[in-house]
């Protein structure tokens, strides 16, 4: 970790010696393992090791899915359903790979919100906050093309309406969109493109997690009390440290181990629940659903999308300004991509010096209304396209936007943050105790 003193591997046998001034990875894997952690950290911390699980076992489970699995639209929803029944262990592979990417997308939330809670995203850690958000967006894209390949009706109706979304912008969307889709509709260049696209972002995300982890052992763990580890020597760094072997790795396996029994309850005894019943339903161009509706995990901003409608003053107004090139449509694209951009940008939107909202009492209340918001937005989603819960949509979309561009900026300005501790000893010391010389040396 970059400005915390701590011991660097040393190569000791002259095999290790050789090896380490050729390819030092012997090296960079015990400087990762041993990296001094701030002690401090809570259960909050345990769902990095459950991403990584997920994107290991998304990649190795699908790398087996796809060797029975046949790209082409008149065969796809067969090889499903081959899958299904005549390959061994056939079944037990697809219920993993379809509930581990809802176990993914469930980590991944916990994640972002965590960061957003203790200020993970604030100087210096800026660019690991960024490589973040770029790894969320590849795992919406993954599995939206992922959603695709059975070539049930809900996959085959869920990528009409996402891929007209584009079509939706001005001048450049129908070519676009005609790229996309490898021809005028959705058909079996659309299905050909999804399954190429689906079978490499995972490569790609990979990617992104190394830098990911690279950026954040540069710029040294966040922590809940949001206090930098002190840097003025080995023994002080020490006090507020723990190496990351044994006492983390040994924490997240724990709590991986509890997620992975209810994981395994949820394969075993409800595979289907998260899914939608039309999907066993071989696709069929003449026949609309009615009522499409998209993963659990793409609600909340399928909702924001559908929520600016041409009755919506924004909409009008956006509308009237640009000449009616931003239309209703349009807008709610805009909006949908912007939901997730203030979330980028959230770095530079949170003026407050304060980096943990555990020392925020305004800043607190607001964030539990965002995670109510987000979960309301979920429902909403699920819910037709109409009154009531239109209206609730856009109040519920107002306070998304409301709450980065807003009430973030002005909490920094307005509000009075509580003591923080000195150090992170400091805070550790008062959660877990200090044994005083009396408690330690018991009495005769």
């Amino acid at each position: 970790m970059s400005g915390i003193p701590h011991d660097h591997y040393e190569p000791k046998t002259g095999a290790e010696k050789w090896l380490h001034s050729r390819l030092p990875i012997v090296g960079l894997l015990y400087d990762t393992i041993m990296i001094p952690t701030p002690k401090n950290l809570n259960w909050w911390w345990i769902w990095g090791i459950v991403l990584a699980f997920c994107l290991a076992l998304q990649i190795v489970t699908g790398i087996v899915l796809v060797m029975h699995y046949t790209p082409h639209a008149d065969l796809a929803f067969a090889s499903i359903e081959h899958i299904m029944r005549d390959v061994n262990g056939g079944h037990m592979l697809r219920y993993l790979h379809m509930n581990g990417a809802s176990l993914f997308f469930v980590a991944v939330y916990i994640h972002i919100f965590r960061g957003l809670f203790y200020g993970s995203y604030k100087a210096p850690r800026e660019i690991t906050w960024i490589v973040g958000m770029l790894i969320y967006l590849m795992m919406m894209g993954t599995a939206f093309m992922g959603y695709v390949l059975p070539w049930g009706q809900m996959s085959f109706w869920g990528a009409t309406v996402i891929t007209g979304l584009f079509g939706a912008i001005p001048f450049i969307g129908e070519p676009i969109q005609t790229w996309l889709l490898g021809g005028p509709a959705v058909d079996n260049a659309t299905l050909n493109r999804f399954f190429s696209l689906h079978y490499l972002l995972p490569f790609v995300i990979a990617a992104l997690v190394i830098v990911h982890i690279w950026a954040f052992h540069t710029t040294g763990n966040n922590n809940p009390t949001g206090v930098d580890v002190r840097k003025g020597s080995k023994a002080e760094a020490e006090k507020d440290t723990l190496p990351f072997w044994p006492y983390f790795v040994i924490k997240d396996f724990l709590g991986l181990a509890v997620v992975l029994v209810i994981f395994w309850a949820i394969v075993g005894f409800m595979p289907n629940y998260l899914g939608h019943p039309d999907n066993y339903i071989e696709a069929n161009p003449l026949v609309t659903p009615a009522h499409i509706v998209p993963e659990w995990y793409f609600l909340p901003f399928y909702a924001i999308l559908r929520a600016f409608t041409s009755e919506v003053w924004v909409v009008q107004f956006a509308s009237f300004v640009t000449g009616g090139i931003v239309d209703a449509k349009f807008f709610g694209v805009l909006a949908m991509f912007g939901a997730i951009a203030v979330m980028a940008l959230v770095p530079w939107l949170d003026t407050s010096r304060v980096r943990s909202g555990r020392y925020r009492p305004m800043f607190k209340w607001w964030f539990a209304l965002l995670v109510v918001d987000f979960f309301a937005l979920m429902w909403l989603g699920a819910m037709p396209a109409e009154e009531p819960y239109a209206s609730f949509s856009l109040i519920a979309s107002a306070y998304w936007f409301g709450y980065f561009l807003v009430i973030l900026p002005l909490l920094g300005v307005i509000e009075k943050p509580t003591a923080q501790p000195a150090t992170i000893e400091e805070d550790f010391d008062a959660h877990y105790g200090k044994k005083t010389s009396a408690e330690a040396t018991p009495a005769e």
